[in-house]
């Protein structure tokens, strides 16, 4: 059983990396939010938070694709936010491995997210209005934004018999 659980981790977490290397390719310029100095693609964040209910490692995973791929649409700066997806997916999978529900883990993120990505930007010369209330703010409201469209996705996943955490009951409640 338990090489079964890790086939099924590989796999839902390398198809979770392909959304999160497509999302930026595929929606560039669609779903996108831009507000200098300030960007959003709406729905990048799903992936790294649908693969918090799979293991930290799926999570960091997918965020590594995620920043490989907005490196390739976006450049540098957007890839080291997108790092930051990552660092706040390893910490929402811990979260959820110490038993506690999905939806705190979406919670619990916002801030690390948040505070990631604002800081991460400051070395490429934004100052502190840019980093923490621009980017910092707009972060916040995209996590927001995109933690509502992942509850609600796992939430039919789950329903439809699709089972993305890899422990028998439910991280929903």
């Amino acid at each position: 059983m338990q090489t079964q659980n890790r086939i099924r981790e590989m796999l839902y977490g390398a198809l979770l990396t392909a959304m999160a290397l497509l999302i930026p390719i595929a929606f560039q310029g669609w779903l996108q939010v831009h507000i200098p100095p300030f960007s959003a693609t709406i729905g990048s964040h799903v992936p790294s938070m649908l693969a918090m209910t799979i293991s930290p490692m799926a999570a960091v995973l997918v965020g590594i694709g995620s920043a490989f791929g907005f490196f390739m649409t976006l450049g540098p700066i957007v890839a080291a936010r997108a790092a930051v997806h990552a660092v706040f997916g390893a910490v929402g999978a811990s979260w959820i491995r110490q038993g506690r529900p999905f939806w705190q883990a979406l919670v619990i993120t916002l801030p690390v997210h948040v505070l990631g990505e604002a800081l991460v930007v400051m070395p490429f010369g934004f100052d502190l209005y840019q980093a923490l209330v621009v980017v910092g703010i707009g972060t916040g409201l995209h996590h927001i934004v995109d933690s509502v469209i992942t509850y609600a996705l796992y939430g039919a996943l789950t329903k439809a018999g699709v089972p993305l955490a890899l422990r028998s009951r439910s991280i929903v409640s």
